[in-house]
């Protein structure tokens, strides 16, 4: 990172006023150190360097509320259905037998690089990473997540960093029947070492690290758990991440263990607070999915916790909030994630806009404007971070330049809708990270990026190759993962 004052100028700039992005023409954006000291034009003062970034747009890197930290399994579940028969839950005689790590520390660790690589290729510039627990002897470890913490450091991403844990595991005893094993104490180990992991870790490598408490999915997590993380959370002031309102077992498992829906049991432990990031909100009532009375989706308003919208994955498995404006006008507050492959906001974004307009059957249900707000403003203040997710004075300087000038994306009225439109990922450019340049025209320094895919992909394939000793009935992996067509 640079001490010297830096002036950055493009066709376009994201700049805010008055709570509110507004557009500037021809607009400039001059950083001093990790910190934005002038957004908008003809700046007076006088600069060390100057970038002129043309027919491009200079805005605030998207923050990722749940992004996936692995190799994305998202994939091997695309079209392989029913998950319970596909090795996405474990079989019993897989328990018996004891779970075991199915990659190595370093592939962990490598794993976690090469994702957080991927995040700012796609112009994220902050993170709170996911990862599957399937392939896991049970949770996630501190050794790893200090890894993680020393690979995002050393790439440049600003990222909130918290192992998983977890008190049960869902398990298939016979076809289409699943259970669930519960093991408390060994749960509140994880938590105990996740909070000493926040202690530890918050605030490290000048402030891009920091830290969260991540248990997993509700129907995993004993009450226990959940009271033990909310207080934990409230004490070290750090967000606090559940998945819940996301699947149909998930809704029938806790109102079998508990007489209530997710959200009703979560409000009865006191564990929902405006620090609370709950992503996916698509099983809460009353929706589509829970079409019967309740007041799931005012819980959450009044709590002032966050609904963590991932539209693209959501709408691969044909859920979808319903919808991404009816909350809004609830009061909710929401954020975005990705949480699978690719990693890509803008088409995450874009499919969160076509599905509400479905939806609601029309085309003014929601704008671009909508959807970027959710990414850059909406993301940073789940966190209460004022200083990120806009591109004002005070700022951290975490700025996106996107290409404007690539013939295929098409005219340009207004960048923001024409990225909506036509962009992807790939139309990052240049990525800045708390003052520094963590890719310059898509390289990032130290990074082989070709080779990182090909050894991911390698690894991928020894995954694949233990699905069934994890899949109910163990058959081949042939019967797995079926091609789309017949192989010959």
């Amino acid at each position: 990172m640079s001490s010297a004052r830096t002036l950055v100028q493009a066709d376009w700039v994201v700049g805010h006023e008055n709570s509110h992005h507004t557009l500037i023409r021809r607009g400039q954006v001059v950083y001093e150190g990790s910190d934005i000291v002038f957004v908008g034009r003809d700046f007076p003062g006088e600069v060390q360097e100057s970038v002129d970034y043309g027919r491009s747009l200079i805005a605030p890197g998207f923050v990722d509320l749940d992004a996936l930290s692995d190799l994305d399994t998202t994939i091997l579940s695309f079209d392989n259905h029913p998950a319970w028969k596909k090795g996405r839950t474990w079989p019993k005689t897989y328990m018996d037998t004891g779970p075991y790590e199915m990659y190595s520390p370093e592939e962990l660790v490598f794993q976690k690089r090469y994702a957080f690589a991927r995040l700012i290729r796609n112009g994220i510039t902050t993170a709170l990473p996911i990862a599957s627990l399937y392939y896991r002897e049970w949770g996630e470890t501190v050794e790893e997540f200090e890894g993680a913490a020393d690979a995002a450091a050393d790439l440049g991403l600003r990222i909130y960093l918290g192992p998983a844990y977890r008190t049960g595991n869902p398990y298939i005893v016979r076809e289409g029947q699943i259970e669930l094993f519960f093991d408390e104490p060994r749960g509140l180990r994880g938590l105990k070492d996740a909070v000493d992991f926040c202690r530890r870790l918050e605030g490290r490598h000048g402030g891009l690290i920091r830290t969260m408490l991540a248990p997993d999915r509700i129907e995993t997590c004993t009450a226990e758990l959940l009271k033990r993380t909310a207080a934990a959370g409230r004490e070290l002031g750090v967000p606090v991440r559940l998945h819940c309102c996301q699947g149909a077992f998930e809704r029938e498992t806790v109102r079998r263990l508990h007489g209530m829906t997710s959200i009703e049991w979560l409000q009865s432990l006191d564990f929902l607070t405006d620090r609370t990031l709950l992503p996916h909100g698509t099983f809460a009532s009353p929706s589509r999915f829970m079409p019967e009375p309740g007041r799931d989706l005012d819980i959450i308003a009044e709590a002032g916790s966050v609904i963590v919208h991932c539209p693209l994955v959501a709408a691969r498995f044909g859920d979808g909030l319903e919808s991404f404006r009816s909350y809004r006008q609830r009061g909710l507050r929401i954020g975005l994630g990705t949480d699978t492959s690719p990693p890509d906001m803008l088409l995450n974004m874009q499919v969160g806009l076509m599905i509400c307009r479905f939806v609601e059957g029309s085309a003014e249900a929601c704008t671009a404007a909508d959807y970027f707000d959710a990414a850059t403003i909406g993301g940073a203040d789940a966190l209460g971070r004022s200083d990120l997710g806009r591109l004002a004075p005070g700022c951290k300087a975490d700025f996106v330049v996107w290409d404007l000038a690539n013939p295929d994306l098409g005219q340009v009225i207004d960048p923001i809708q024409t990225l909506m439109i036509g962009g992807n990922g790939r139309d990052a450019r240049t990525v800045m990270i708390n003052g520094r340049a963590v890719m310059r025209d898509r390289a990032i320094a130290g990074l082989d990026f070709a080779a990182a895919s090909a050894r991911a992909q390698s690894q991928f394939e020894r995954l694949m190759a233990k699905y069934p000793e994890r899949t109910l009935g163990h058959p081949p992996l042939s019967n797995i993962f079926e091609p789309s067509y017949p192989l010959r």
